[in-house]
């Protein structure tokens, strides 16, 4: 495979992107994280996919172009609307739900071999967040600022959410540059 093909976006990204840009939406998964996203999922080819905060289906679409045969792959979005128009993305993969509604909403297809939290609980209930995951689970977790102190710090202050993440007792946690100015937390739940 050439660089060119094994960077290529895959079809449903771009369609997502098309339903972002139609009601503009601009806080998509970007490039960067969705690679990442597609890995973890090709990394779990039987297992459980989760995602809260759906947006217009962008990464949805990254974690899907990774998904194996035996997988299923479940999203919510508290946005009707956006939920709606990634659901009709994927309308075709009966491995995919799209849910609308408040995150917990995923509670019920949990445990999740790997889980993106991208919307409700991440901050709101974090500890609920890692009890989602099964032993072995893989957290994502993206949109930080990369730190070079321990503790890390945001806007000059001990950032706690990420401190959570980092130093959890569950978690064999570290944090991974996506650019030069974003970060992604990624954890594994200890068995």
């Amino acid at each position: 495979m050439t660089e060119r093909a094994e960077r290529a976006v895959p079809d449903r990204v771009v369609a997502a992107e098309r339903a972002a840009s139609e009601v503009g939406f601009k806080k998509s998964c970007i490039p960067e994280v969705g690679r990442l996203l597609r890995l973890a999922a090709a990394a779990k080819p039987h297992g459980t996919i989760a995602e809260s905060g759906t947006g217009s289906g962008v990464g949805t679409a990254w974690l899907h172009s990774g998904l194996g045969a035996g997988a299923r792959l479940v999203t919510v979005e508290r946005d009707e609307d956006l939920a709606r128009r990634a659901a009709g993305v994927f309308a075709d993969d009966e491995r995919v739900s799209v849910l609308a509604g408040d995150w917990r909403l995923i509670e019920r297809h949990a445990p999740f071999d790997v889980f993106f939290c991208d919307g409700g609980g991440k901050r709101d209930d974090p500890e609920r967040v890692v009890d989602l995951l099964a032993p072995g689970g893989m957290l994502i977790l993206d949109d930080f600022t990369p730190s070079s102190h321990w503790p890390p710090r945001f806007e000059g202050e001990v950032d706690e959410l990420r401190l959570f993440y980092l130093s959890h007792p569950d978690l064999d946690a570290t944090e991974v540059l996506t650019t030069p100015v974003s970060s992604v937390v990624i954890a594994a739940r200890r068995p």
